[in-house]
């Protein structure tokens, strides 16, 4: 019997796909069978689901008895993707389950097959890199998301343990695994009742009654304080009172006063949606972070050096004030060098929506920043009428020399950045004395500045304090390159845990965390309370 052509067919796109089995010795009628009809048909709506099923000739992973260990460890992942703050309705294993046993016939098997790996593709982009796009829940959250291949990510389950590789799928940072038993913790605790009573009103030391009571139990309930039987606002009270404010940023006075009041009375519900929201940034920024790194909490307003995990250095800082157009951006970008005695070239914004009001009235006003063209030539402020100009025909920039009271302090740290984004010194030091430090335009701004420099410099000179006073001292503008270039992450965590691995939470300072989990809500992630 001859050998019957693929040509004989007068394939459509997805038997053109198929005909390329036809390069065999084996007849391409016996080759193109339903079940792998099914699967190009099927897979042909998704590109890379296309492409990977042409790799393997349109084989089936998942439906045969051979790929029993596959299938089994995909439905043990959907089982427990509400672990991971997931939409468990999007991963239903028993739906799965079902659809796999009633494909009893070749072409419903196909369309399973094909269904099974769209499912996984979904479920390795929500639990790698998460479930929302940051920057379309808010503009200030412009976080490049490692995305990875769909196609690669196929490729590479099939080459590998399937358990081992699904588990592989989520977070491998410490703080990811924290997160998820916290998150465990409070679901079991909420189906046992909660915390107890909330605290009826403030309470200073040497209050008695019921209220302390209830003060005290929460802080029991909490692990601020050891079980007790006092009903007095003693010492014991005191300092389970100022371990709680220190791990939510309040000033730890170990007074019961309104703030303080207001976050121990909090339902584990709201801060359960602080770290399943916390488990989604971090998927967002699911990438090794550098083994020496900056990291800047937007929330804890603290600027961090890391180094191999470890926190080397920390300092307070002053973040962007809460108007929209100050909020300091999410991102992450590399530390390439530091300015000492820096001159401030005044953001366009601040030139055209501040100064140049001031200067319509008075000319000479902010007479400490110079008036530049666009040689950098500075201008006669004499000569120039500003009233004629418009915030958009404005042509002159804005620039502060380098000085004790320059807006930018002494040094300022530079990971250039389309956001014109950077830490600094300044001069307005008494911000830092503040619990909620939101003032600046954008950028963030360091307590400890020079102390901050030294650590940055301490991995490329022998002395790295003098190397610094040395350039300091000139009052020139010195640029000075860091050796191994900084990751620098700004981030914003209204839930993290410390070196001890302490829960530690934070107000949502400009609102984020909110809109985030509105949006996982909408996606079907909910809060649940675990039972046993």
């Amino acid at each position: 019997m001859p050998t019957v052509s693929i040509r004989h067919f007068r394939p459509g796109p997805i038997l053109a796909a198929l005909s390329l089995l036809a390069i065999s010795a084996v007849p391409a009628v016996a080759q193109v069978t339903p079940f792998k009809q099914a699967v190009a048909e099927a897979a042909a709506r998704d590109d890379a689901l296309a492409q990977f099923y042409r790799s393997v000739q349109f084989e089936g992973i998942w439906v045969d008895n051979d790929d029993r260990a596959r299938r089994q460890a995909f439905l043990q992942a959907m089982e427990s993707a509400g672990d991971h703050g997931l939409p468990p309705q999007r991963y239903d294993a028993a739906r799965m389950t079902q659809a796999l046993r009633a494909a009893n016939d070749p072409v419903s098997r196909g369309r399973v097959e094909v269904e099974m790996s769209r499912l996984f593709l979904q479920y390795a982009r929500d639990i790698q890199t998460g479930v929302l796009v940051p920057s379309r829940v808010d503009s200030g959250i412009v976080r490049e998301v490692p995305y990875r291949s769909r196609v690669g990510t196929l490729t590479a389950l099939v080459q590998s343990n399937p358990g081992a590789f699904i588990r592989s799928l989520a977070p491998a940072a410490p703080e990811y695994t924290r997160l998820m038993r916290e998150k465990l913790r409070l679901e079991r605790l909420i189906a046992q009742g909660g915390w107890g009573p909330t605290v009826p009103g403030t309470l200073k030391p040497g209050a008695s009654g019921p209220a302390v009571v209830a003060l005290r139990d929460r802080l029991v309930a909490k692990g601020f304080m050891n079980r007790s039987a006092t009903s007095v606002y003693d010492d014991s009270v005191r300092a389970g009172v100022q371990r709680f404010q220190v791990a939510y940023g309040l000033n730890p006075d170990g007074v019961a006063g309104q703030g303080t009041v207001r976050e121990i009375n909090r339902a584990p519900e709201e801060r359960l949606r602080n770290i399943i929201v916390a488990m989604e940034r971090e998927r967002w920024i699911n990438r090794p972070r550098g083994t020496r790194h900056v990291w800047v909490n937007l929330t804890d307003f603290t600027a961090a050096i890391i180094d191999n995990d470890a926190e080397t250095f920390k300092t307070r800082s002053v973040i962007g004030a809460t108007q929209s157009d100050r909020r300091s951006p999410e991102f992450s970008d590399v530390m390439e060098f530091m300015v000492i005695n820096p001159s401030w070239y005044v953001p366009r914004s601040i030139v055209t929506k501040e100064y140049l009001p001031m200067l319509k009235r008075n000319p000479y006003a902010v007479n400490h920043i110079q008036i530049t063209d666009n040689r950098g030539r500075v201008v006669n402020r004499a000569a120039v009428d500003f009233n004629a100009y418009t915030e958009q025909t404005f042509p002159f920039a804005m620039r502060e020399p380098p000085s004790q009271g320059n807006a930018l302090g002494l040094v300022k740290f530079m990971f250039p950045n389309r956001y014109n984004i950077y830490l600094h010194d300044t001069p307005a030091k008494s911000l830092f004395g503040r619990e909620v430090r939101a003032f600046s335009h954008g950028c963030i701004r360091l307590r400890d500045p020079f102390d901050f420099a030294y650590e940055l410099l301490s991995k490329q000179t022998a002395d790295p304090e003098g190397f610094f006073r040395e350039r300091l001292r000139t009052g020139r503008e010195t640029r000075v390159d860091m050796a191994q270039p900084v990751p620098v992450h700004i981030v914003y965590r209204t839930a993290f845990t410390d070196a001890r691995g302490q829960m530690n939470y934070r107000r949502d300072v400009y609102g984020r965390d909110a809109k985030i989990w509105n949006a996982l809500a909408r996606e079907g992630v909910v809060i649940r309370a675990l039972g046993g």
